[in-house]
């Protein structure tokens, strides 16, 4: 107790001073509408800072479920737009996340978070919303393996945009950005800038899916072909969520083929 006493007779000015200036404070903005005004002005302004930076955070830790969400919607509407032209319903889209994905190789894959209980098989398209990925080759029960369009083993069906002539994608291995398409008929109207999309001759990809660009092109070495460079439009370093495609007339038309 004698210390509290000491304590207070130690700091009785600076005691006095803080009793004073909160009173003064007090009567200051109870008595003057204008610094009442200005007081309350002042911490609205704080306290809506605080919420902001507050919905900010959330915000952030949301983004998981806010681009989940997205996903979900764009497979929907992927689902319609490729069998928008069909009778039946030729095409079904499910979404995945990539879990682990290889760029820097000669060879390369992906790995998503989808398997054989999702409906899953070999040989299924993969998509993001803006091009092709590449083609499912693995599946065991909860996981699939995905050959990257960046592997110099897969080749791809692909057109010039607007137009019937078809030629062969494939990765050289260089570029991770720049794919090539080979086997063109020299006499095509091509230009740079020309939009480069799946061909739809094949049994993975419906037809008009983006692919990229032509950034350059040239005849090939017998001068019969050409060959162009097509800049991607997917960044194939930084792949999130996916859309794998299947075909539900494969295994018909495999057989009548047979």
């Amino acid at each position: 107790m004698r210390q509290i006493i000491d304590f207070f007779v130690r700091n009785k000015n600076f005691i006095l001073f803080v009793f004073l200036f909160s009173v003064s404070l007090t009567l200051l903005f109870t008595s003057s509408n204008f610094h009442k005004s200005y007081f309350l002005n002042s911490t609205n302004l704080i306290s809506g800072n605080i919420y902001e930076f507050n919905k900010s955070i959330k915000d952030y830790f949301n983004l998981g479920k806010i681009n989940e969400d997205l996903s979900l919607e764009n497979q929907s509407l992927r689902e319609r737009l490729y069998n928008l032209t069909l009778k039946n319903q030729q095409y079904n889209v499910f979404n995945a996340r990539v879990i682990k994905n290889s760029y820097s190789l000669t060879n390369n894959y992906l790995t998503i978070n989808l398997g054989a209980k999702d409906s899953i098989k070999n040989d299924m398209g993969v998509v993001s919303d803006k091009g092709i990925i590449g083609i499912t080759d693995r599946v065991s029960e909860n996981y699939s393996r995905v050959i990257s369009i960046l592997n110099t083993n897969l080749n791809i069906n692909a057109k010039l945009n607007n137009t019937n002539f078809f030629g062969v994608l494939n990765w050289n291995g260089s570029n991770s950005n720049i794919l090539q398409l080979s086997d063109l008929p020299k006499q095509i109207n091509i230009s740079i800038g020309d939009t480069i999309i799946t061909g739809g001759n094949s049994l993975i990809f419906p037809m008009g899916i983006p692919i990229g660009i032509v950034s350059s092109y040239k005849l090939d070495n017998t001068q019969n072909y050409i060959e162009a460079q097509i800049k991607l439009f997917n960044d194939m370093t930084n792949l999130n969520y996916v859309y794998i495609v299947k075909n539900n007339n494969k295994k018909e038309i495999i057989e009548l083929n047979e």
